[in-house]
This record gives structure tokens, C-alpha cells and sequence, in this order.
């Protein structure tokens, strides 16, 4: 009997494409990476409609298992129901559609029901197994629980005035709120740059670039950063803000923590799991005053910053690395 083991992995197209960065994305090529190092042989199937789902989940050989972006998984539900049984079927569940505000009902249906035919759902948070749990979508016998790890970085101490802002711009990220926060806060002396792409709502994208563009050189929209320019920002930055209106964990901020950076960000969805032993400062969601004063408070109090700075260098080595992800993963798929 061969000791390989086989996965096919069907992720989202493009996945490897730099100019499509997403915390889902990342997530998966981390996977995919870990589990090769570990000996799997992996079929990474990418796909960009529900035919090719449906393809990709008929194409499992007998015995072996398909692992499924949750993305994707929406788009073709009735290929899930319908797997042989000498198949299994897990789902990396980035996120849980329905506890987004103006999501599409018919996908939000379309993920309940592959989510709900699966064999094993793995979450990316407990905040969202808990929200697939009390939404009745999984069965809390078939969900488990794989945090994002971090990306290893030297330690920072950037100036207090230096803010960065990670992530896609759309509405769930917040970048509006932040600019609002911001717009109370032209008294102080701040920079403050905005990353990442445009390409999720560009109507979204286009007004926040516009709204920056009034803060003159203050704000630096700065699109899409691959790992070496990402680094270089979080070097120079003293402070992540994370805006967020919604978040299912909130990657960046692991990676700012695994940096000893301090964060300021919305207590929503499974933030406050990604910030936990201190150095973060957590405000109420899609309210950009309060966002405004805590940001006030960063910039103009000596005794928050050295805390937060503390407590944030004391997390730094106790961030989950995507080791123990791939680690825990692994082990799930071998359970069978």
C-alpha cells in the first residue's frame, strides 16, 4: 500500500497572481506549499466558474480527497452533494458569507449548502466556526478550527505618526471610516499609507482614492505591495489600522504582530482573536469617531504608545507561524 497521500486542491484562479492579493489567497498557497513540503501530493485545480468546480470534484480519484477553497465551493454546491462517497470533502471556509452585511442572498444559499455537504469544514478563525455553528450551516462535529500563521519579519519601531492601512479596498475593509477618522485629525502630524487592490469594488476604490487625494501628500494610496514592498512598509510604519466593518480573523494584523507592531482596529468578526495578548486597542465597529479618538490618544499620549509597544513586542514570538496552520491541517486530512 503507497504511503503518498493525494489531495486536489481547488482554489480560486489566479491564487499565485501577485496583483491579486487577498488574506484568502495567501491562506491557500500557504496550505498548498505546507502540505507539499510534508510529502502530499497535491493537484491544485484553479478555477473561475462553477463548471470547473463541478469538473475538478468529479476528477477525484477513489480514495483520495478534495480540498476546496470556500470561494469556490459557493459556486457549485450540487457538485459537493453529489461526490462519491470514496471521496471526501473539506472546505476552507475563509469566511461566512451570511454574516455580511448585503450579501448576495443566492450565494449566501449556495455556501450554506456546500458547506452543509461537506465531510469536514475547516474554519480560519473560531469566530467564524462559531458563526457557522449558530447559524446552523455546520454541525459542530464536522468543523474544526485552523488559525492564518504570520509571516516572519524583524522586529519595528516606526515613528508614532506613521500609519498603515492593509487590505482590499472595499466597503467591508472601512478605508472610508479611516479617511473620515483621519479628516478629524488634520490638527496632528500624521502620514498615512493605503495598500492594497482596488479591483473587488472599483466604484468603492475610486471614491477612496478621490477622498485621499484631499489629504494632499499626507495620504499615500499605494495599490497593490508584494512581500518585499509590503515589508518595507511595515518597517517604516508605527501603527497598523485596521478599519474593518467585517473581518473573519484579519491576517495583517498577524503579520503586523509578528512584527512587534502595535494595532489600532474595529471589534468585529475574529479580530479580537488576532489581537489577543495585547498591544492592540479595539474600538466599535463603522464608527469613525471613535476610531478618530483612539488614533488622537496613539499620536498624543507617550505612556499608550510605550504599552502598546511592549505588550505588542511581548506577542511577537507567541504569533502563531504558518507551521503550526500547515501542522494542524495535516493532521486533519490524515484523521480521515
Amino acid at each position: 500500500m503507497s504511503d503518498v497521500r493525494l489531495l486536489t486542491f481547488v482554489v480560486p484562479e489566479g491564487v499565485d497572481d501577485p496583483q491579486r492579493v487577498s488574506g484568502g489567497n495567501v491562506y491557500d498557497r500557504r496550505v498548498r506549499d505546507g502540505l507539499l513540503a510534508r510529502g502530499w501530493r497535491v493537484t491544485t485545480t484553479e478555477v473561475a466558474d462553477a463548471a470547473a468546480v463541478e469538473a475538478a470534484v468529479a476528477g477525484v480519484p477513489e480514495g483520495g480527497t478534495v480540498l476546496l477553497d470556500g470561494l469556490v465551493a459557493a459556486w457549485a454546491p450540487e457538485a459537493i452533494a453529489t461526490t462519491s462517497a470514496p471521496a471526501r470533502v473539506v472546505v476552507l471556509a475563509h469566511m461566512v458569507r451570511a454574516a455580511f452585511a448585503g450579501a448576495d442572498p443566492a450565494l449566501v444559499d449556495r455556501e450554506r449548502r456546500a458547506l452543509g455537504s461537506a465531510d469536514l469544514v475547516i474554519a480560519t478563525s473560531r469566530w467564524t466556526a462559531a458563526e457557522l455553528v449558530a447559524r446552523g450551516i455546520v454541525d459542530e462535529r464536522r468543523v474544526a478550527v485552523a488559525m492564518p500563521g504570520a509571516t516572519d519579519g524583524p522586529p519595528v519601531i516606526g515613528r508614532a505618526d506613521r500609519l498603515l492601512c492593509v487590505g482590499a479596498i472595499a466597503p467591508h475593509k472601512g478605508q472610508d471610516l479611516l479617511l473620515e477618522a483621519l479628516g478629524r485629525l488634520r490638527h496632528l502630524e500624521w502620514t498615512c499609507t493605503i495598500a492594497g487592490s482596488g479591483a473587488a469594488d472599483p466604484r468603492f476604490a475610486d471614491r477612496i482614492a478621490e477622498t485621499a487625494a484631499e489629504f494632499g501628500p499626507r495620504i499615500r494610496m499605494a495599490g497593490v505591495l508584494d512581500d518585499a514592498a509590503l515589508a518595507a512598509a511595515y518597517r517604516r510604519s508605527g501603527l497598523l489600522v485596521a478599519p474593518s466593518r467585517a473581518e473573519s480573523f484579519g491576517m495583517v494584523i498577524a503579520d503586523a504582530r509578528a512584527r512587534g507592531l502595535p494595532v489600532i482596529a474595529a471589534a468585529v468578526g475574529g479580530i479580537p482573536e488576532s489581537v489577543a495578548g495585547g498591544g492592540a486597542v479595539l474600538v466599535a465597529a463603522d464608527e469613525p469617531g471613535a476610531l478618530a479618538s483612539a488614533l488622537e490618544q496613539w499620536m498624543t499620549d507617550p505612556a499608550l504608545r510605550r504599552r502598546l509597544r511592549s505588550e505588542a513586542a511581548e506577542s511577537r514570538l507567541r504569533t502563531p507561524r504558518w507551521s503550526t496552520t500547515v501542522d494542524r491541517i495535516h493532521r486533519m486530512l490524515v484523521a480521515g
